[in-house]
Parts: C-alpha cells; sequence; structure tokens
C-alpha cells in the first residue's frame, strides 16, 4: 500500500536550499510528492511511498541541508490516496524562484 506524509518544518529553512535538499533526497529514495515554502517561514512536505523510505526521508528532513537549522519537524501519516508523478519544488510567487 503506498503511504503518505504530510511534513511540517520549521526552523532557518528558507534561502538556504532546503527545498532543493529535500527534492534531491526524495528523488534518491524514489519517492514521489512536492515541497514548498509557506509564508510563516516553514516548509511544507507531502511525500508518498514505501513506509521504509519515508522512514528515512523523515531522518533527513530533520537533519536538513548543510546551510539550514532544523528545530522541529511535524509529521503526519496517512494513506496515500492520489499519487504524484514526480517529486517537485512548488513554487508560491515569482520572487521565490530565485
Amino acid at each position: 500500500m503506498l503511504r503518505q506524509i504530510e511534513c511540517i518544518i520549521s526552523g532557518r529553512v528558507h534561502g538556504v536550499l532546503y527545498r532543493d535538499f529535500a527534492r534531491r533526497k526524495a528523488r534518491g529514495l524514489g519517492l514521489v510528492g512536492m515541497v514548498e515554502n509557506l509564508p510563516d517561514g516553514t516548509v511544507h512536505v507531502v511525500a508518498q511511498g514505501d513506509e521504509s523510505e519515508l522512514n528515512r526521508f523523515i531522518a533527513d528532513l530533520e537533519r536538513g541541508s548543510i546551510f539550514s537549522r532544523v528545530d522541529k519537524v511535524i509529521v503526519k501519516w496517512s494513506n496515500a490516496e492520489q499519487a504524484f508523478s514526480d517529486f517537485t519544488i512548488r513554487y508560491n510567487n515569482l520572487s521565490d524562484r530565485f
């Protein structure tokens, strides 16, 4: 059964390549989903795949990129209802791309 996690990551996670880090780690584990910055300074991740790979991904999210500082990762587990086709970065506005 395809499992899903939805995570909110807080700390210094904006402007430190955290989304790119999450995408690379997810793709390396064969996961699909998306990552995006939220206006409150947190990062939102939805990932789908095998439960063991999702657990490895959570450990990566907790560690973070070399430039980030992760204070907290809140994880919500569920069964995946709609599958993503890839793991992508979701950009909320034009300035978010630079």
